[in-house]
């Protein structure tokens, strides 16, 4: 008879899941939930509680067919590049504009792989900004400043 081995970092992991999932299905439930057609202000958020009850209910089953690998190194270069960029970003919008703070978050945020080149984060970061301003300023009609009173604009 085959014993059953249980990845416990998966396990753990599924059950917070499971858990803050039906914590927020618990406190959707006080608002009013209204219908498909007309959604009230607990509707999304008991559907999004509802996915995460169901991918952690997922994540706990493959944990009892699946052994543990270790976990690798960190990936500290990642880590180091990624976590400022919305940071940086955040602090510079109101000041810089939406077009040089989001340049600005997508170039630190590239060099986050250790092939990045300069020049290709320039590239990379401008296209990324021309497409945000194509589909969030014009696209979607958003009120954002393209580029704010720190420029002199």
């Amino acid at each position: 008879m085959k014993s059953i081995v249980i990845d416990r970092t998966n396990a753990l992991c599924g059950a917070i899941f499971v858990a803050l999932g039906l914590f927020f299905a618990a406190q959707s439930l006080d608002l009013t939930l209204g219908t498909a057609f007309r959604m009230g202000p607990g509707y999304f958020p008991l559907l999004l509680a509802g996915a995460l009850i169901v991918l952690g209910a997922i994540i706990v089953i493959q944990s009892l067919r699946t052994v543990h690998e270790g976990v690798g190194a960190i990936a500290w270069r990642g880590l180091l590049f990624i976590l400022p960029a919305p940071i940086v970003f955040g602090f510079t919008v109101r000041g810089l504009g939406f077009v040089p703070a989001l340049f600005l978050a997508a170039f630190i945020a590239s060099f986050a792989s250790s092939r990045m080149t300069p020049v290709m984060a320039v590239v990379l970061s401008a296209a990324i900004t021309v497409f945000s301003v194509l589909v969030f300023s014009y696209g979607l009609g958003l009120p954002f400043r393209s580029f704010g009173p720190w420029l002199g604009y």
